[in-house]
């Protein structure tokens, strides 16, 4: 597999230089050199395929042809139709405008059909689906676009939302596509999801008001803060980015930036903004997120009777209880020995090897019972038996999205070709790397 220069591979001597992390720090180590010139094995490309076409199925056949929004979830075992379920994802279906590029790309699916659906869905959010300042409820009927009961207007999930909205805008050369995703995006009032504080509320509801929670400390949130400083209509000021924290880990000889949160929110916002060679004045992102998969694989190991080499990785999902956000360091949530297959898909492009092996090991040890139609169930837990039977929308979508990202960089390629996301960036003191 060859890879140019926009993969997250470098020379020996652009490693070393660049190997700058959390609060300054260096961190040069033997694991991370070899991840750099990490060499394929003889099948990684054909069950990345796998993975990435039978994820952008979810896309394509959990979505409605009327909305063009995708369900939150569905059951893995279908055999195409769509679950009788009607609970639409916002973040979802972000997800999904960017699978279907990636589908469009690889030719999963037909180009004709691809353009038709996304101009439908674009049409919809913009034109019909309920929305209070260009935000949107987090959750709603997937035919109607009717807010489900109690839902907040989410900051978080609008974000994911116009990542996908700005993928469609990128990638395809249809000027109905293009129009549409601007007017999406350009009527998102940034200002008022603040409500006079210096971080954003996490949402709003109609019944009282914003939410007392903020975008405060290091997450997923990066994204909300680029979109919003990159704003062409509604934006907020480069030095909001500074306002939120950025609290250190340091766990068997790992040093990193991140809250106590699980491994996803080291993956979000780097499924389509490029952190990759450049840094701000607080760290290397990028670097840090592969800081942070490597922190989490030695978590996940630290439990013998649970992990291994071949089953490993946590992150927020479904369990046997129900849905739970887990993982660590430090521990977090009800662990149990459950293995979550997107928490190591997601990290693919940050250390390739170690997530490959365990993602490959996973699907031949454990077959049918933890693959389906769409790749892997949520979650599944094999010394209790245990095999959900469900697939969720955002776990699918961190999967596809970054398995892609490193094979190829197209997501994060087309995604910055959106002159607001480079001009954010910038804004926010970011600058290249030596």
């Amino acid at each position: 597999m060859n890879h140019d220069t926009s993969t997250p591979f470098m020379t020996r001597r652009q490693v070393l230089q660049s190997l700058t992390v959390a609060g300054g720090c260096a961190l040069v180590s033997s694991k991370l050199l070899a991840a750099r010139f990490w060499q394929p094995r003889s099948g990684d490309e054909a069950f990345l395929d796998d993975l990435e076409r039978q994820g952008c199925l979810f896309f394509w056949e959990q979505a409605s042809e009327k909305t063009g929004q995708v369900l939150d979830r569905a059951r893995n075992d279908l055999g195409g139709r769509r679950d009788p379920r009607r609970m639409a994802s916002i973040a979802a279906t972000g997800f999904g405008l960017t699978a279907l590029c990636i589908a469009d790309k690889r030719g999963y699916l037909p180009h004709a059909q691809i353009v038709e659906r996304v101009r439908t869905a674009l049409d919809w959010h913009l034109n019909k689906f309920p929305e209070v300042h260009g935000f949107y409820y987090h959750f709603s009927d997937i035919e109607t676009g009717e807010r489900v009961k109690g839902v907040e207007l989410s900051s978080i999930d609008t974000s994911l939302l116009l990542c996908g909205v700005l993928s469609a805008r990128a990638y395809f050369d249809d000027l109905k596509i293009k129009s549409l995703a601007t007017q999406i995006y350009e009527r998102v009032n940034w200002p008022w999801m603040l409500n006079g504080g210096k971080t954003f509320s996490m949402g709003w509801h109609p019944e009282s008001g914003f939410l007392s929670a903020r975008w405060a400390h290091f997450c997923e949130l990066m994204m909300i803060y680029l979109l919003a400083i990159g704003s062409p209509t509604h934006p907020v000021g480069g030095e909001y980015w500074n306002n939120w924290t950025r609290p250190v880990i340091h766990y068997k000889g790992f040093t990193y930036i991140s809250g106590n949160d699980p491994l996803f929110t080291h993956q979000y916002s780097h499924a389509w903004f490029d952190f990759r060679n450049k840094r701000d004045n607080f760290a290397n992102y990028f670097e840090n997120s592969i800081t942070a998969t490597r922190a989490h694989k030695a978590f996940c190991l630290s439990y013998p009777k649970w992990y291994n080499e071949d089953y490993w990785g946590v992150s927020a999902s479904d369990y046997q209880g129900g849905y739970t956000a887990w993982g660590g360091p430090p521990p977090q949530g009800p662990l149990d020995g459950t293995v979550v297959p997107c928490a190591t898909a997601g990290s693919l492009a940050f250390v390739p090897e170690d997530c490959l092996h365990v993602q490959r090991a996973m699907r031949d040890k454990w077959g049918k019972r933890a693959w389906g139609r769409y790749g892997f169930v949520d979650a599944f837990h094999a010394a209790a038996n245990w095999y959900d039977t469900d697939v969720l929308g955002i776990d699918q979508g961190i999967s596809v999205l970054m398995a892609e990202n490193h094979r190829t960089g197209l997501v994060w390629n087309t995604f910055m070709r959106n002159p607001e996301a480079t001009a954010a960036m910038q804004r926010a003191g970011f600058h290249a790397t030596a």
